[in-house]
């Protein structure tokens, strides 16, 4: 029989040999990505302008440039990978991925499974119409016609602003609402930000840009749960990219509007 000084050794190593896997997922993922000097980002690549594939068949888009920003600030080499809206998170929690950079929105049920930096980007519904027209406020929406999705919030933001002699004309759903601005049938549209890009990729001869901000949702980086350090890491980088303009560049390039001031 064993006394209980003589199974101590044996419990110690017991122990120990049980805790190996918990010191290797001590390791912080920011010790990883410092370890291999690579950062695997997941990224969209079906919801433009944020992220999408490009005629030379590589992703780009916003988030794929905020990507390498956040890539150079870490001192790594840039790994994408591709994400749908369905499994970015998982991704994340698999460790598939380091971080999220996909049109990430932060709310409650998010923030109960994974951590969120500071924002990045605006995510907004908006009205867009040619750049021809002449559209400062929502007064000049007046005797103007707008297409606009059902019952989405777009619609309602729209409905709330709109004023008198407004001809607002509702769609059953977004590829409905695009067609009609596009084929002209409205001289507006008011949608979310990657229905208009993508529709402003596909018919650069309408020459839409942005003009009406109706509600601003932004983007987060979403990393997993308790990884403080690199949350810390990338909100001073996104900090730094603040301060040099960096994040306003890259929201005129794509979105046709300044970042504004993003939650931190």
């Amino acid at each position: 029989m064993f006394s209980p000084l003589a199974r101590r050794p044996a419990l110690i190593a017991l122990a120990a040999a049980l805790a190996l896997p918990l010191a290797a997922h001590a390791q912080s993922a920011l010790e990883r990505i410092q370890a291999s000097k690579t950062v695997k980002v997941a990224i969209p690549t079906d919801f433009p302008p944020y992220g999408f594939v490009g005629t030379d068949l590589k992703p780009q888009g916003l988030d794929v440039d905020m990507a390498q920003v956040v890539a150079t600030g870490l001192g790594a080499k840039l790994e994408l990978v591709p994400v749908t809206s369905a499994n970015r998170i998982p991704y994340l929690q698999t460790a598939k991925a380091d971080l999220v950079i996909s049109t990430l929105g932060k709310n409650p049920e998010r923030e109960a499974v994974l951590d969120f930096t500071s924002a990045y980007s605006p995510f907004f519904q908006a009205v867009f119409a040619p750049k021809t027209m002449a559209v400062k406020s929502f007064a000049d929406l007046a005797g103007k016609s707008v297409a606009v999705t059902r019952g989405a919030i777009e619609d309602q933001e729209l409905t709330k602003v709109a004023p008198a002699g407004t001809d607002i004309k509702r769609f059953e759903d977004n590829n409905a609402t695009v067609a009609a601005f596009v084929s002209g049938q409205t001289q507006a549209l008011a949608t979310g930000a990657s229905v208009a890009g993508a529709m402003m990729a596909k018919n650069p001869q309408l020459g839409t840009e942005y003009k009406l901000l109706l509600k601003d949702s932004p983007n987060f980086i979403g990393v997993a749960k308790g990884e403080t350090a690199l949350k810390d890491k990338l909100n001073a980088i996104i900090a730094a990219a603040s301060a040099s303009g960096e994040l306003n560049k890259l929201s005129l390039k794509w979105l046709g509007r300044p970042a504004g001031d993003l939650p931190k």
